[in-house]
């Protein structure tokens, strides 16, 4: 049984996907669509990295609904300068007692 929801993709474009979604009482992944393994290196034990394993109570199945449009440059954010919050060189920071 499929359990739908809609959420916003970026890669590889910005678009509208439909998604499965994890059984949230499953007893094996409790919820979050699978496990986490964490191994380590065979000569050394140490950290080496994280396998995720999907749990059976949900497909990974995705189907792209709507692309969304690129937004157009004039719109996108310009950052004049780095901080825009910094005092500006005609107030005095002097407490004022």
């Amino acid at each position: 049984m499929l359990r739908l929801r809609i959420q916003r993709t970026a890669l590889p474009r910005n678009a509208l996907i439909l998604t499965d979604t994890p059984r949230p009482d499953c007893p094996h992944c409790e919820g979050a669509g699978g496990t986490e393994h964490d191994y380590g290196d065979y000569e050394s034990g140490e950290y080496a990295g994280t396998d995720w394993e999907p749990c059976a109570c949900w497909s990974q199945w995705r189907m792209a609904l709507l692309p969304l449009p690129r937004v157009p440059r004039w719109l996108r954010r310009r950052h004049t300068s780095p901080d825009p919050w910094a005092h500006s060189s005609d107030y005095s920071n002097e407490p004022p007692f």
